[in-house]
């Protein structure tokens, strides 16, 4: 059986030339690093020269911690969101699961006599059950995955505020956990960009050298022959799903660590958004069976590079809106074109 669904994941570099194997006797071989990624890496490095060049303390180290702190939030949103897509799904409501985790993982510190272990605790457990509801809903609901992770949006909001009457709640920086979390450094990084490093090394080798992986791209890739090849495709989807609600609890646990309370709202917002921007800059297939870590992650560090850059020169914090949404329909429009999908309305 192994053999059988190892065989239908699709090959990720099927049609795409820069991701062919080299030629013999060539010295660089671009299927190592993937002609998506190749692109992110020249826009990136574009946007760090243009900022640069406009301002001297752009490329300081402590503003390099800070694009970093602030693109962890959105990194560990984005990498799960790629396992979600590369199922053929989506969840729009990972940003109201971090916001209703940071709520209650402060709650939770202060009704337990300041307990930070109670707390992050809690908050996992709200993911766990945020993520298995909606896997739940889109299996045996059969509902579409896009309305109902935006249902859950809505709903894990609306909890969010219910539970903390819309204000933020408690305070943890008088806790060491809570404050290494969020301002502690070990050899010289900023802990919360260890532990998006600790995700995203550990969903990489999930997709890329496990059985688990590879029936998620052939899920993604074509659910009936999967399904034919023995393939539980119910089970594999609402455990996406409750990956997605575990690491947005993480997000949120660390958001409340970042700003010393917890957030119902602030700081939660929008972050489903840009995570799907990310994962769809770094090359997954919004119809499932593509994508990778290492492509998402160049999406993230691209788009907190823009985002700092943006906010250092001044720029109203809509046009960041603005770009963000143009970068998503740019990298639709891509992916559109690589695959040769017909325009809307025109024959094939």
């Amino acid at each position: 059986m192994t053999d059988t669904t190892v065989s239908l994941a699709p090959d990720r570099t099927e049609g795409d030339p820069a991701l062919a194997p080299a030629a013999p006797g060539r010295r660089f071989r671009i299927a190592a690093v993937g002609g998506q990624n190749l692109s992110l890496i020249g826009a990136l490095v574009v946007v760090l020269a243009l900022f640069g060049s406009l301002n001297d303390n752009y490329l300081s180290w402590s503003n390099m911690q800070v694009i970093g702190e602030a693109a962890t939030l959105v990194g560990l949103l984005a990498v799960v969101q790629t396992v979600v897509i590369i199922c053929g799904a989506l969840d729009i409501s990972v940003g109201s699961q971090a916001g209703l985790a940071s709520v209650v993982s402060a709650m939770a510190f202060t009704s337990t006599g300041s307990s930070a272990v109670v707390g992050i605790a809690v908050a996992l457990g709200v993911g766990v059950f945020a993520g298995v509801v909606n896997g739940v809903i889109i299996v045996y609901g059969r509902v579409n995955p896009t309305i109902a992770t935006l249902a859950g949006l809505a709903a894990y909001k609306g909890i969010a505020q219910l539970v903390s009457d819309g204000r933020a709640q408690g305070y943890v920086l008088n806790d060491s956990v809570f404050v290494f979390l969020g301002r502690g450094k070990i050899a010289g990084l900023p802990v919360m960009i260890w532990i998006l490093a600790v995700v995203a090394l550990a969903v990489h080798v999930l997709l890329t050298y496990t059985d688990i992986g590879r029936n998620l791209y052939a899920i993604g890739g074509n659910d009936t022959a999967a399904r034919l090849a023995g393939i539980s495709i119910n089970k594999y989807l609402i455990a996406a799903y409750s990956l997605c609600g575990v690491v947005a609890a993480v997000a949120g646990v660390l958001l409340t660590a970042r700003t010393g309370s917890g957030q119902p709202v602030s700081g939660s917002e929008g972050l489903e958004l840009k995570a799907i921007t990310a994962a769809a800059l770094g090359g997954c297939a919004l119809k499932g069976g593509k994508g990778g870590i290492g492509g998402t992650l160049l999406a993230v560090a691209l788009l907190g590079a823009l985002e700092n850059g943006l906010t250092v020169q001044g720029i109203n914090t809509f046009w960041q809106n603005v770009a963000q949404g143009a970068l998503l329909v740019i990298a639709v429009v891509i992916q559109q074109r690589r695959n040769k999908e017909r325009r809307i309305g025109l024959p094939t």
